[in-house]
């Protein structure tokens, strides 16, 4: 019953894949959410997390389906991304725990998050560290594509056997290009690199007016000439296909050798 479920579900996913329902799902989003700020709306186990809901759910359902046992994240802001992926590793931990019937040590997960920041603010590093989730994540301050930075998470990986990727810190292209190049080394066959804000390429050019990225220079162009390059990885278009809304058309990029 259950595959029959996902297959039907799989053909309402094909026939939303026109441009039609694509550009009218998307009106909404170019013209009204950027100035209500929709997205700033949410909150995860009581941090804001800034992002779409249909966003979240597509994470949740990939975290449940790769497991990893480390996710590396740049951009931190309020933390709430973090706490959701703090939050799915220990469901994972936990449901591995029952299947083998051990026991989790609260004080020694085995699954974590790692995030980059170029500015952890210290009311938000403090909220993130008071949280009940803290003991799985790990904060680096720095820029993401610093050499010392990214040595210190090679070097933080390297204990990891199946890692996933967000790339959710500065838009601008030069930035996101050097963060997929710097980064995606890590990330495990079968696994995904996710690459937010793609959106931006299909803003109107008042939305960003006040930001060093905008139409031509964004994380979607940088995303399309890293791939241009690199054959290890591929559009996942059957997820942004049945989201219609997110933020990262594009950018659900699976490892595929």
């Amino acid at each position: 019953m259950y595959k029959q479920f996902k297959d039907e579900c799989q053909k309402r996913v094909e026939v939303q894949n026109n441009e039609k329902i694509w550009k009218n799902t998307h009106d909404w989003m170019f013209k009204d959410e950027n100035m209500w700020k929709y997205s700033y709306n949410f909150e995860w186990l009581g941090r804001p997390i800034i992002q779409y809901p249909q966003d979240i759910v597509a994470f949740q359902e990939l975290v449940w389906n790769v497991k990893p046992d480390l996710i590396i994240e740049t951009g931190i802001a309020h933390g709430g991304s973090l706490i959701l992926s703090a939050s799915m590793l220990l469901m994972l931990e936990y449901t591995e725990a029952l299947n083998t019937q051990s026991i989790i040590d609260p004080k020694s997960p085995k699954k974590m998050v790692l995030g980059i920041d170029i500015d952890v603010r210290g009311h938000n590093r403090k909220a993130i560290e008071e949280h009940p989730l803290s003991n799985r994540i790990k904060m680096i301050e720095g820029s993401s594509i610093d050499k010392n930075i990214v040595n210190q998470v090679y070097e933080y990986s390297k204990d990891f056997k199946r890692i996933l990727l967000c790339l959710d810190s500065n838009h601008t292209h030069q930035h996101v290009l050097e963060e997929l190049k710097l980064y995606t080394n890590l990330v495990s066959v079968g696994s995904y690199c996710i690459v937010f804000d793609t959106i931006v390429e299909h803003m109107p050019d008042e939305a960003c007016t006040e930001r060093p990225w905008g139409k031509g220079n964004n994380p979607k162009t940088a995303v399309h000439e890293f791939l241009k390059e690199n054959d290890s990885f591929e559009i996942d278009k059957n997820i942004q296909n049945k989201l219609l809304i997110t933020v990262a058309l594009d950018g659900y990029l699976k490892r595929i050798k």
